[in-house]
C-alpha cells in the first residue's frame, strides 16, 4: 500500500518539475492528508518505512530518501545522494553528488555534504560545514 502520492501542485526548480506530496495514510508523526515537501518522482522517496520530505524541502534527480529518514525545512537532496536510516537533513542544508547521510546523523544549518562523502552514526554536519570528497564523518563528531 502506498503511503503518499504526488499531487497536481507543481513548481519549476531550475528546469525540473517538482511535485508536492500528500500522505495517504498515517505513519510516524505524519497524518493522512498531510501535505509534504517536493519531489521529482516517486523513486525519490520510499513508500516503505517512515521516511518523509516536508516543508519546502526538495528531493530530485536520482536522490533517494528511505528508511525512517526525514528531509525538511528548506533542505535539498539531489544528484545521486542518499539519506537513510534515522538521518535528518534540515535547515538550508544540501546533500548531493553520491554522498550519503545515514544512521542517526544530522546535517543542518547551511552545511553541505557532497562528492562521495559519508556522514553517519551520530555525527553532525552543521553551520557552514562542507563535507566533501571521500570524507567520512562518524559517531560523536561535530563538523561546523
Amino acid at each position: 500500500m502506498k503511503k503518499y502520492e504526488l499531487t497536481t501542485e507543481t513548481k519549476d526548480y531550475f528546469g525540473k518539475t517538482l511535485y508536492r506530496i500528500c500522505a495517504l495514510t498515517s505513519f510516524g508523526f505524519i497524518k493522512a492528508g498531510e501535505l509534504g515537501g517536493w519531489i521529482e518522482k516517486e523513486e525519490n522517496l520510499a513508500q516503505e518505512g517512515d521516511a518523509w520530505v516536508s516543508d519546502s524541502a526538495r528531493v530530485f534527480d536520482n536522490a533517494r530518501v528511505y528508511g525512517n529518514a526525514w528531509v525538511f525545512d528548506d533542505a535539498q537532496v539531489s544528484s545521486n545522494a542518499e539519506v537513510f536510516g534515522n538521518a535528518r537533513v534540515y535547515g538550508n542544508a544540501q546533500v548531493y553528488g553520491t554522498a550519503w547521510v545515514s544512521g542517526n546523523a544530522r546535517v543542518f544549518g547551511n552545511a553541505e555534504v557532497l562528492g562521495e562523502a559519508r556522514v553517519f552514526g551520530t555525527a553532525w554536519a552543521c553551520d557552514t560545514a562542507w563535507v566533501c570528497g571521500n570524507a567520512r564523518v562518524s559517531s560523536k563528531v561535530r563538523v561546523r
